[in-house]
Order: C-alpha cells, then structure tokens, then sequence
C-alpha cells in the first residue's frame, strides 16, 4: 500500500483537521496524479480534417469502449486477420492503429485520423470529401467494415430455408442466430450485435407469426414533441409497444391467406453486450427535449440481467443541415468523465452528462455473473456498498457523505481507495 507521509504530517500538525479539508486534499492528490500517471492515457483529442466532428465523435465513443479498445491495444485483432487470410484488411488495421495511438502516446497533442479516414472513404465511398455527416450512419458503415475483415467465418454456407414456425419462440430465436453465426461471426458481432423479436398477430384468427432479425443499434422514438424531459424508458416503451397494422398497410395473414388488420410489436430477444441507442428526436424542428439518461439499470424490467451502464454519448448541436459532433466519455481505466470536442479534451463531472445534444448512446451489459455492487446495484439500500476501484469520485463521496467517518478512518479509506485506484491502472498497462 502506498504511504503518503505529507499527510501524517499535515494531521500532526494540525490536530483538528476536519473531515472536509481531509476530503480537499486528497481530492487534490487524486487529480494531480492522474495528470501525471497513465490514467491519463486515452485522453487524446482528434483534429478536425474539415466537418469530420461526426468522424471524431464515434471514434472517442469507440475507442472508450473497454473490449473493442483492448482488442486493438492487445492485437487480437491481428489473429482474425491472419486466421482468415484476406486481402483486405486495411480499415481494421488503420482502427487498430489509431486506437493503439490514442492509448500509447505519451504526447498530449491532438492525433490525425487521416489515414484512418482514407481507408473508411475506401470502404464506404460516401463518407468521400469533407462535407457533415450523420454519426450513427457512419458508426454502422465502420462497425459493418470492421466486421468484414475480422469475421471468422471465411466460406460462409448458402443460404438455406429451414421451418422453424413448429419451434416455440424461444427455441426458434436460438436456432435463428445460430443460423446466424454460422455466416457473421466476429469479435465485432459478439460485442455490438442483438436480436430483435418481431410479433404480428391476426385480429381475425389470432395467428402470431414471428420473426428474429439481428440489429446493431435500436433507434427509439420519442412521443413528446415540443420542449420539455422524457425519459429513456419511456421511448423504450414507445418503441416496443403495439401498433396496429390497418388500411393500406394490412399484412397479408399467413393463415387466413387473406390481407387482415394486424397488430405488430418489438421485443428484444437477445441483448447485445454493447447497447447502442440512436435518440430520433435530432432534426425534428421545434422539439427541444432533455432525454433523461440512467447512468445505470436502465432496461432491468424488459429481461432478466439486461443491466446497462452508460459509458458514452456522441451529442449533436445544430439542425441536420449543419452543427456541431461532440463526445461525452467515461474513461474505462479512471472511470471519471471527459469531453471530447475534436483536438480538445477536458474533464467533466457526471452530471454534466445528461444533454438535450444527446444523439447516440452507448451503454454496455454488465455481467450477470457479477456481484453487486454500489456500481451495479439497482437501489443503493441502507447498507451504503464501498465502490470499487473503478468507481468515478463522485461514487466515492456519495458513499462517504452518510458513514461520518473520523478523520483516522478517512485517512486510512482514501489510503485503500488510493492504493486500490492505482493497482487498478498498473495492472491495465
């Protein structure tokens, strides 16, 4: 455990130090460390190329995604790419890179994404030239280009009907992504791929007909229009509710052979471990709407363990004829928040996060296995849970606000806190 004398000393010298200065200095260590210690790594700006904030964006939200980071920095990558002999694998390579860069520097100036962004122009030749684009449309070219070049599937079979209308629905949702997996399969799908659970049922007969479709990312609507705060769950439920299927869009039924008044629904059948949520109320004129964001437990009544956390945001300021990328970050080595404004980085406090810039969010699974915590805990009870080292600042003061702790005891917790903080780091690098 690391000693830290000055303090002692500090406490000697004035014995009636109270628990707030206490607080204050270490508070002051915490920060000042993590300027100079590799908790810093990560926090490195993009240039802006002319209107590639869009780019810049998604790039900070995805190089802050732990797994995908750790794949590049690990080169795992480099195994996918030479199991699968290809050709083409210069998008992947140039992500990789870039990440590795952003992760490894030791300078804190602003990195250029430009050969980064020849090899996605090449892949996708809309994203050609300089003008805006939408965040998410370029988030789905590149994680569609990334999987392209690491799938493990080198031979994929023809394509084969199969009868799975006799299986029950949960049965047939896992024979479908089986089916699947046997033609998309790589370390891309694992992290950012679900499965979505179409429902169209009949309201002559009462036949229910299902369909299992993968997605990458959930685009939620949002019914208040105008100004004002709604909150995610209630786009969730706006997108997985009801609609009825009647006039000009009357689906032919499968059973009456007839086209009758039906009604559709959405559930998700299979939670992807990367959750990326698209907010569709940017462009919509006259609608300035805050979407409150959980940092946590955001869809624990729509299945069992789909417990999210919210590590990153790509805002939007501006009309879909022009504006401004940024990104809200939480660094998955320190936990603490930054922005992300192309070259700039700056530290942010959580609060900040929840914005009606809001655009694209990411959230990721927490392990079901995993116990709970004050980090994943969905009502922090009585009991008051210490968090663990990756816990932000803020966590930390949260639970040490009702404890009343004396000044040995604070001494001796931020001691813990400090040495568990910076084990945590070391054993990252």
């Amino acid at each position: 455990m690391p000693t830290f004398p000055f303090l002692k000393q500090e406490m000697r010298r004035k014995g009636s130090m109270s628990g707030s200065v206490l607080v204050s200095t270490f508070v002051g260590l915490i920060i000042n460390q993590a300027k100079n210690s590799k908790s810093a790594q990560g926090l490195v700006g993009l240039k802006n190329l002319g209107n590639t904030c869009f780019m810049n964006s998604i790039l900070q939200c995805l190089s802050n995604t732990q797994s995908l980071r750790d794949y590049c920095l690990h080169n795992s990558h480099r195994r996918d790419l030479n199991n699968n002999s290809r050709t083409n694998t210069a998008l992947m390579e140039e992500f990789a890179k870039l990440i590795q860069t952003m992760w490894t520097s030791s300078s804190s100036e602003a990195v250029s994404p430009s050969e980064f962004k020849t090899q996605i122009q090449r892949y996708a030749p809309r994203f050609v030239g300089y003008n805006q684009q939408d965040a998410q449309e370029f988030l789905r070219f590149l994680l569609d280009g990334l999987h392209n070049e690491v799938n493990r599937v080198t031979v994929r079979p023809r394509g084969t009907v199969e009868d799975f209308d006799h299986l029950p629905d949960e049965e047939k949702g896992k024979k479908m992504w089986s089916k699947y997996l046997e033609r998309e399969d790589s370390k891309i799908v694992d992290l950012f791929v679900g499965q979505l659970k179409s429902s169209l049922t009949c309201s002559h007969c009462g036949f229910c007909s299902t369909v299992f479709d993968p997605f990458w990312d959930l685009s939620l609507p949002i019914a208040k229009k105008g100004y004002g705060e709604v909150s995610l769950m209630d786009c969730m439920r706006l997108f997985t509710k009801e609609d009825v299927l009647d006039g000009d869009e009357k689906p032919t039924c499968y059973r009456c052979k007839a086209r009758r008044r039906c009604t559709k629904k959405f559930t998700i059948q299979k939670f992807p471990k990367i959750l990326v949520l698209r907010i569709l109320c940017f462009g919509q004129q006259n609608v300035t709407l805050l979407v409150n964001c959980p940092f946590k437990h955001v869809f624990c009544r729509l299945a069992v363990n789909a417990v999210y956390n919210l590590y990153a945001v790509s805002n939007h300021s501006g009309t879909t004829m022009g504006g401004h990328y940024t990104a809200y970050c939480r660094n998955p080595s320190s936990g603490e928040w930054y922005t992300f404004n192309d070259s700039r980085v700056t530290p942010m406090s959580s609060s900040q996060v929840r914005s009606s810039d809001a655009y694209v969010l990411f959230y990721e699974l927490s392990p079901s296995q995993k116990p709970l915590s004050m980090h994943c805990k969905l009502n922090s009870g009585p009991d008051h849970a210490f968090p663990s080292s990756s816990s932000s600042l803020c966590d930390l003061l949260v639970c040490l606000k009702p404890l009343k702790l004396r000044r040995r005891s604070l001494f001796n917790f931020f001691s813990c806190f400090l040495s568990s903080r910076f084990s945590a780091l070391n054993s990252c690098w």
